[in-house]
C-alpha cells in the first residue's frame, strides 16, 4: 500500500516528471512502511507462533495465552495441585471476578493468539498451494474450537473473526461441536492433498517444534480431536461408542505419534516451557492429597495397597520418602513437617521462588521438557471407556492395560531426568505393577472407576482441560460407578463449607467466564443475555456437553 500522506505532500512540493515522483514515492514507501498496512510474510514463519499458543505464547502484544495459564487454575479444580497456603479463591473453586483476566487464556489463545494469524496462514497457504500448511491450520483450529467450548460453553462462532463488528453474538455449544467435526474433515482433506507446493521438508520449517513436518502424524492428531468430540458426549442419547473407537484407533497408537510441544530452551522466556523454572509459573503449587493417595495406595476405593512406580516421576516425595499432598484451601493443615512434599522444582514446601538450576526438577517442570497435548495413552483410555459402555469387557481391558503401559513407557523414555536411580522403572518393575489385580483386574471386574482414574494419572500435569472435561461429565463425585455403587472418581472430595467459594451457592465450578479484557469491555448485552453478567455464579452453570 502506498503511503497516502507522503504522496499528498509530494504532490504539493515536488516538481519533476511523473516518473521521478513515482520513483521517490517508492523509495519513501520502502524506507517508511505504513504501520497499518497488511504485510505478507512466509507461512512458514507464522506456524511456530500458532504452535506456541498451544501451551503459553510469549509476545510483546500479549503472553501466556494457551493451556498453561488457565491450566494452573483448572488444575486446582480437579485437584492435580493446590496452593501451598490458604485463602486462594481458585482452591475454593471460584470463578474469575472483577476486572481479572484469569481463566481468559484459552479465550485469548483462540480469538487473538491464533485467531487472524491462523486465518492468514491458511489463506496464503491456499494461494501458494501449500496444502499441508492449510491442513495443519484447520487441524489447529478444530482442536482450539473444542478446547474453547469445553471450557466456556457458549462462545462466539458464526461472527468470530468478523472485523466489521464491535459486538458479537454467542452460539450454543452443540453448534461448536458440529463445527469442530466439520473443521476436522476439512483438515483431513487438505492433509491428504498432494502436489502443488506441499512438501514435508518445507512443512518441517514451520513445524519444527511439534511434529517436524510429518503429515501422517498431523492426521492422527485430527483423528484424536474427533475421538475426543465423540467421547465427551457420553451423557447424550446420541452418544456413539463406535465413533469414539473408530477415530481413536485412527489416532496416535504409539508414543512416537504423541503430539507434544517442544522447546529450543535458549535462555529466553518464549523458548522455554511454561512449567519450567525460567518462566516461574508453578512456584506456589503443591500436589494434592487426592493424587498422592491414589498413587501411593492410600485411596480406599481404588488401587488400594499398591504403590504406583510412576509416583517418583510425576510427583514429589517428602523427607520421609513418602508421597503426601494437600487438600483445597488447607495449606499444611493435617500435614506434619516431614510429610510436606517438596515443590515441583525440588525446593522445600514453603519455597515459591524458582531455583538457580534444574538439578532438582523432574517431569514437565523443566525448561526444555516436552509438554504433551495429546497422547496414545489417552486414546487407549477413550477406547477402553467406549468398549466398556458397549459391554466389550475384554476389549476394554486390553485398551485399558495398553493405556497404562504406554504412559509408563512415555515416562521412562522422555521424563527420567533427576529420578533417583533406585526408583527408575525397569521392565520388571512395570511387569510386576501390571500384574497387580488391584491395577489390572480380570475383564469381568473392570469398571469405569479403573479407567477414569488411570486416565487421570496418565494425564497428570498436562492433560488438565481433558481431565476437567471428564470430571464434569461425571459431575465430580456425584455420578456413581454402576458396578461398585461408589463415585466414579472415588476418594475425590469437593471443597465444602468455608472452603467453597461463597458465590458458588454450594455448587462446584463447571465453566470459565469469558475473557474480561474483551467481552466485559464491549460485549455486555450479549453477556447479559447468556447470564454471564453480572453472573457472579455463572461459573457454576453446567455446560451442554455434560448435561444428561
Amino acid at each position: 500500500m502506498k503511503n497516502k500522506f507522503l504522496k499528498s505532500i509530494l504532490a504539493l512540493t515536488v516538481i519533476g516528471s511523473v516518473v521521478a515522483v513515482s520513483s521517490c514515492n517508492k523509495r519513501l514507501d520502502d524506507a517508511y512502511a505504513n504501520p497499518n498496512a497488511s504485510t505478507r510474510v512466509a507461512v512458514e514463519s507464522i506456524l511456530p507462533s500458532l504452535i506456541g499458543n498451544f501451551l503459553g505464547s510469549s509476545s510483546a502484544a500479549g503472553s501466556s495465552y494457551g493451556l498453561g495459564g488457565d491450566g494452573l487454575i483448572v488444575g486446582r479444580y480437579i485437584q492435580f495441585w493446590e496452593t501451598n497456603t490458604t485463602g486462594n479463591t481458585f482452591d475454593q473453586m471460584a470463578g474469575a471476578t472483577g476486572a481479572s483476566d484469569n481463566m481468559g487464556s484459552i479465550w485469548a489463545m483462540h480469538y487473538y493468539g491464533q485467531g487472524q494469524n491462523l486465518n492468514q496462514m491458511v489463506q496464503w497457504a491456499k494461494e501458494e498451494q501449500k496444502w499441508d500448511y492449510v491442513g495443519v491450520g484447520y487441524a489447529i483450529r478444530a482442536w482450539a474450537w473444542l478446547t474453547l467450548t469445553n471450557q466456556y460453553g457458549d462462545v462466539i462462532l458464526r461472527q468470530a473473526f468478523n472485523t466489521n463488528l464491535q459486538q458479537f453474538n454467542y452460539d450454543v455449544q452443540q453448534e461448536v461441536y458440529d463445527t469442530v467435526r466439520a473443521t476436522c474433515f476439512r483438515a483431513l482433506d487438505y492433509l491428504n492433498t498432494t502436489g502443488g507446493n506441499a512438501s514435508p521438508a518445507n512443512l518441517a520449517i514451520g513445524d519444527a517444534y511439534f511434529y517436524g513436518g510429518d503429515v501422517n502424524k498431523w492426521k492422527k492428531f485430527v483423528y484424536g480431536v474427533l475421538a475426543r468430540s465423540y467421547a465427551y458426549l457420553a451423557n447424550k442419547t446420541s452418544y456413539s461408542a463406535d465413533s469414539v473407537i473408530k477415530y481413536a484407533n485412527l489416532a496416535m497408537s504409539t508414543n512416537a505419534d504423541n503430539a507434544t510441544c517442544k522447546f529450543a530452551n535458549t535462555g529466553i522466556s518464549g523458548t522455554s516451557s511454561y512449567m519450567g523454572i525460567l518462566r516461574g509459573n508453578v512456584g506456589t503449587l503443591r500436589q494434592s492429597a487426592f493424587i498422592a493417595d491414589l498413587m501411593s495406595g492410600n485411596n480406599a476405593g481404588a488401587f488400594t495397597g499398591v504403590e504406583d512406580p510412576r509416583d517418583w516421576y510425576i510427583l514429589r516425595e517428602n523427607t520421609n520418602g513418602t508421597f503426601k499432598g494437600i487438600n483445597p484451601n488447607k495449606g499444611t493443615s493435617g500435614l506434619a513437617t516431614a510429610d510436606q512434599p517438596t515443590n515441583y522444582w525440588g525446593g522445600t514446601f514453603a519455597t515459591t521462588a524458582a531455583p538457580a538450576n534444574e538439578n532438582g526438577c523432574r517431569y514437565i517442570f523443566r525448561n526444555a521438557a516436552e509438554f504433551p497435548i495429546m497422547t496414545a495413552s489417552e486414546m487407549q483410555f477413550l477406547i477402553a471407556e467406549a468398549k466398556l459402555r458397549k459391554g466389550d469387557n475384554a476389549g476394554a481391558l486390553a485398551a485399558y492395560t495398553n493405556g497404562i503401559s504406554l504412559n509408563i513407557d512415555m515416562l521412562v523414555n522422555n521424563y527420567g531426568t533427576n529420578v533417583p536411580p533406585a526408583k527408575v522403572i525397569t521392565p520388571t518393575t512395570k511387569a510386576n505393577f501390571l500384574a497387580q489385580p488391584q491395577i489390572v483386574p480380570a475383564a469381568a471386574n473392570l469398571t469405569l472407576t479403573h479407567i477414569l482414574l488411570q486416565k487421570y494419572i496418565a494425564l497428570y500435569g498436562f492433560g488438565i482441560q481433558e481431565v476437567w472435561t471428564d470430571m464434569r461429565r461425571f459431575h465430580y463425585n456425584k455420578d456413581l460407578d454402576p458396578v461398585t455403587g461408589k463415585p466414579v472418581y472415588v476418594g475425590f472430595t469437593l471443597p465444602s463449607g468455608a472452603d467453597l467459594y461463597p458465590d458458588n451457592n454450594g455448587n462446584p465450578v463447571y465453566r470459565g467466564r469469558p475473557r474480561y479484557n474483551s467481552e466485559y469491555l464491549y460485549n455486555i448485552p450479549e453477556l447479559t443475555r447468556i447470564g454471564a453478567y453480572p453472573g457472579l455464579d455463572y461459573h457454576t452453570k453446567e455446560c451442554w456437553f455434560s448435561q444428561k
